[in-house]
């Protein structure tokens, strides 16, 4: 019997949580190949963002036309993230992470990642446009690629007929790498086994007992999100099942748990976007880059849920105000946190900042972070796949998908 991606790609999901669940930290010889796996969808990311928004946005041949998909796709995107951070607190005042733990301090230092200075919005505005654009593709800087192929579709645009040549390049080249996306997908199956196993075995029950409520609170709220808002968004303006929605987007769901990162899992978004949600190229490869980037409706229910979590723990009363700059902070810090390492942690640095509660609590969850992170994650990539399909369906171009096994 011959099964399809997404039926392989859920036994070695379920495989590695059954292996790493038996074997603990000694499953770790297959990080290898979580390892091979994450390095194939990094080699293809750079290259496959450039040469489809490329010829996505020469492809539009109207510049008003691509900067109102643009205004679309920003209040979305911030649109969805503020409701994200009231669900999450939402959740955590009902669930209540913080109260009847017990948790010993000592020791226990704030990570590196949430010391770092925040950017500036002009100086995050500034660090888009690429010095060299050369540098920003072998460094991977997802922003300045994007600015970069904007610039070039444009310009394709309006330099007309002479331009031919070098748009049809870039369109040979994105088949190029739709290909070669389409043979790294077919090791997803082992590469998510190689990531996942090591990850359940190394975090045992006594790690996670403590703090499972936190846990518990995130992925309630994520899982409510998605089946709410990306679900109502896609029915009402993508004019589309959300079953069909949720099933199309699965298999980069999974790539996008296993891995904990919106921009590994990127090549496996677009690939599903196009092929199993029917949005055209010149949308998706424009949507979803900046969404990886940008979009952070996980991390929003994440900073909702931790900040209800810590202040709980230190008996801290929260106003309805200190609420509301935690939503306001988390919007506008989104955009401002976008591509930086460690974003989730330097938001929340940010947020507990702004309120004025104790930093040293972002300490207290900083060791079950990679488990947050997978769901949130996941949440991340299913919302840029959900406003591709939104803007797709206000835009009225849609692609007629072709049922696959």
């Amino acid at each position: 019997m011959k099964f399809n991606l997404v039926t392989q790609i859920f036994i070695a999901f379920v495989l590695a949580i059954i292996l790493g669940s038996i074997f603990g930290s000694s499953i770790d010889f297959l990080k290898p190949f979580g390892d091979l796996f994450l390095r194939l969808i990094k080699f293809i990311i750079a290259p496959l963002i450039l040469s489809t928004l490329v010829v996505g946005v020469a492809g539009t041949s109207d510049p008003k036309q691509l900067g109102k998909m643009g205004v679309k796709t920003i209040v979305y995107y911030l649109g969805t993230t503020a409701i994200a951070i009231i669900i999450g607190l939402a959740v955590a005042f009902a669930v209540s992470p913080g109260k009847g733990i017990t948790i010993s301090t000592d020791g226990l230092t704030i990570p590196e990642a949430a010391t770092q200075e925040p950017q500036s919005a002009i100086t995050t505005i500034l660090n888009i446009i690429p010095e060299n654009p050369f540098t920003a593709l072998a460094a991977g800087n997802i922003l300045q690629i994007i600015f970069f192929a904007l610039f070039i579709g444009l310009a394709i645009t309006f330099v007309g007929e002479k331009a031919r040549p070098v748009y049809r390049f870039f369109e040979g080249f994105a088949e190029v790498m739709y290909k070669i996306t389409g043979i790294v997908m077919k090791v997803a199956p082992l590469g998510i086994l190689g990531l996942l196993a090591p990850v359940v075995g190394q975090y045992g029950l006594s790690v996670l007992l403590p703090l499972v409520k936190v846990i518990v609170a995130v992925y309630i709220a994520c899982i409510l999100h998605a089946a709410i808002v990306y679900s109502s968004a896609v029915k009402v303006w993508g004019k589309m099942s959300p079953i069909t929605f949720f099933k199309g987007i699965s298999p980069a769901a999974l790539v996008a748990f296993s891995t904990a990162s919106s921009a590994g899992t990127l090549p496996v978004t677009i690939k599903n976007t196009n092929e199993n949600l029917g949005v055209p190229n010149r949308i998706s490869s424009f949507v979803l880059p900046l969404g990886a980037t940008v979009n952070m409706d996980g991390t929003a229910i994440y900073q909702g849920v931790a900040v209800i979590f810590i202040a709980q723990f230190y008996n801290l009363n929260l106003s309805f105000t200190q609420l509301l700059t935690v939503v306001l902070i988390t919007i506008l810090a989104s955009i401002g946190t976008a591509g930086v390492p460690g974003a989730g942690m330097i938001m929340l640095a940010m947020v507990l900042t702004s309120v004025n509660m104790p930093l040293e609590g972002i300490a207290l969850i900083a060791g079950i972070d990679r488990i947050l992170d997978m769901m949130r994650t996941t949440v991340n990539i299913v919302g840029d796949a959900s406003a591709a399909v939104v803007v797709a369906g206000t835009e009225k171009d849609r692609i007629e998908v072709v049922p696959t096994d």
